[in-house]
Formats: structure tokens, C-alpha cells, sequence
């Protein structure tokens, strides 16, 4: 039961999207569930890697430590259920650019290397799902330079609390201060005073990590 579920969630990532249902089940059965409580280290930046993981709940953050500069982390993404992510070092024998680390209690499937490229070498159709996954790393990346060229620490704040609020009115902010800063990529200072000024335009209310947007227009226009 558990290894067609975890055959089923593999199915639905780009990286295995079409595979034959016997690539799918010979991989699944391979496979390994780990569980996370928040601030467990999947891996670290620098690590030598040996696996890849899809979310089966909760949240992980990539991040980047720019700690001898700034004393910041710059979260690039946050992996949610049924993201795919740790497969780069695969194609380039290279260390993490990255470390991956549990922002709230949560599942993954690991993967190990080993059990994936031999099918590809026997599947290469399936190479294109990689070069369509890493496509969609650099569209992803691309926006990301847009919004640090075009947008203000307060645009950038505003397009990251809609986009952690997953289309809901209320909700709990599911990362702390300092890893919101981190997505921003701006100090903790400056994104608090843009979240300060949003409450005084009556835009969000805030109570802790409880948020409730306001006027979601308003917000929406000033995350362009």
C-alpha cells in the first residue's frame, strides 16, 4: 500500500511524469520515507550528494548561507507536498548548491541515486522530463532576479506573504521571521517595516504569525 502510494507521487512529478508504470513501481519499491521535525538539516551546501526527494507533507526551505557576508540565509525556494527536489547533483557529479532544512514537521521519499540512473540509461526518453524540470528551475530562478531587480523590499514582501497564503484570507504564516526575511532576501529590520506599513494602511491585520488580508487589491498591486 505504501509503495503505490509512493509510486502515485512519484507518477505526478515532472521528473517522472509518463515513466512506465514498471519504472514507477521498481523505483517506489527502492525508495525510502524519512520524517523531519522543523529545523532538521535534510542536507547542507557543499555536502556530497547521493539522493533525491519529493515532499509527501509539510514544508522544506533550500537555502543559501550568506552568513560570513551578512549573517542571512536567502531561501530560493520553499519544496511543498509533491515537489520534486536534490536531483541536480545527479546530472554533474557536484556538491549540494544548497542546503535543504524542515521549516515545520514533514515527510519526504528519498531516493538514492543509484536506483535512478541506471533507468535512465535504459529509459532515455525520460532524460527529457529532466531537461523540462530543469526548465522550470530557471523560469523559477529568472522570476526570482526579476522581483530582486524590479521590486522593493516592500514588492517583495507583499508577493511573498500572498504567495504563503496560498490563496486563503487567514492563515498561519508557516515560517518564521527571519526565513520570511530570507525570502525577501532583505534584513528582518526592513521586512517588518513593510509588514508595519501594510498594517497601517489596513491592508493585512497581524496577530504573531496569524495574519488576515485586508485588501488583497492593494497588496496584489503593490507585489507588480
Amino acid at each position: 500500500m505504501i509503495m503505490a502510494s509512493h509510486a502515485e507521487v512519484l507518477s505526478q512529478t515532472t521528473f517522472f511524469a509518463d515513466a512506465p508504470e514498471a519504472v514507477l513501481n521498481a523505483v517506489a519499491r527502492t525508495a525510502t520515507e524519512r520524517l523531519l521535525v522543523r529545523g532538521n538539516t535534510l542536507f547542507s551546501e557543499g555536502d556530497q550528494p547521493d539522493a533525491l526527494y519529493v515532499v509527501l507533507t509539510g514544508r522544506i526551505a533550500i537555502v543559501i548561507d550568506n552568513k560570513p557576508l551578512d549573517h542571512r540565509e536567502t531561501v530560493v525556494a520553499l519544496m511543498e507536498p509533491g515537489d520534486l527536489f536534490g536531483e541536480l547533483a545527479m546530472l554533474d557529479n557536484g556538491p549540494r548548491s544548497a542546503s535543504a532544512r524542515a521549516i515545520e514537521t514533514a515527510s519526504v521519499i528519498q531516493v538514492n541515486y543509484s536506483e535512478v540512473l541506471p533507468l535512465l540509461n535504459s529509459h532515455p526518453e525520460l532524460m527529457w522530463n529532466i531537461v523540462r524540470l530543469l526548465a522550470k528551475r530557471l523560469r523559477t530562478m529568472d522570476e526570482v532576479l526579476s522581483d530582486s531587480v524590479f521590486l522593493d523590499v516592500t514588492g517583495r514582501t507583499a508577493k511573498r506573504i500572498l504567495e504563503l497564503s496560498n490563496g486563503s484570507d487567514e492563515f498561519t504564516l508557516p515560517v518564521t521571521q527571519e526565513e520570511l526575511a530570507g525570502m525577501v532576501g532583505a534584513s528582518r529590520e526592513r521586512v517588518n517595516k513593510a509588514i508595519a506599513s501594510f498594517i497601517r494602511l489596513r491592508w493585512i491585520s497581524q496577530q504573531d504569525r496569524h495574519y488576515k488580508i485586508l485588501d488583497r487589491a492593494h497588496l496584489e498591486q503593490r507585489s507588480r
